[in-house]
């Protein structure tokens, strides 16, 4: 297991908010503001807090009107060719009419899935220079070289 998680009551909060506006949608799919309501108390207490959500959840909510966005109820979601013949998902919100595209590349990483971005495997020698010792060499002064030239008693 896991060790101590900073604000663990926080995310257990924000999984709550995020579940019971799945679950408001999955009894009545007109319960939208309900859903809605769920979503902006659930962005509104990660953006006071300072957390970070999962690149997974923040997709399907909408950045305007803050939707839970599930394909055929509150959202439309299609399959596009763009330039170059990549491959993007459209995800389109019902309720404001806001676009999403996301590659549809197989070989495709998200940041976070890559073992590099993991906190537990970075090392020491992976830190920046702000975070080890480094020697600086000292760089000789210019101004002190030519006093020691001009001590010396001219007659």
């Amino acid at each position: 297991m896991a060790g101590n998680i900073k604000d663990k009551e926080a995310y257990q909060r924000l999984n709550f908010l995020y579940q019971a506006a799945h679950c408001a949608l999955a009894q009545n799919p007109e319960n939208t503001e309900l859903a809605r309501f769920y979503c902006l108390t659930q962005k509104t207490i990660s953006k006071r807090l300072v957390l970070r959500q999962d690149p997974s959840l923040k997709r399907t909510i909408c950045k305007k009107c803050c939707t839970l966005l599930i394909p055929g109820v509150t959202s439309t979601v299609r399959q596009k060719r763009g330039p170059m013949r990549q491959r993007k998902t459209v995800v389109r919100c019902l309720s404001c009419g806001l676009t999403k595209q996301f590659p549809n590349n197989p070989k495709h990483k998200l940041w976070v899935d890559q073992p590099e971005a993991q906190l537990e495997n970075q090392t020491s020698h992976d830190a920046g220079p702000s975070l080890q010792s480094k020697p600086q060499k000292k760089k000789p002064d210019i101004g002190s070289v030519s006093m020691t030239a001009k001590t010396s008693p001219t007659v």
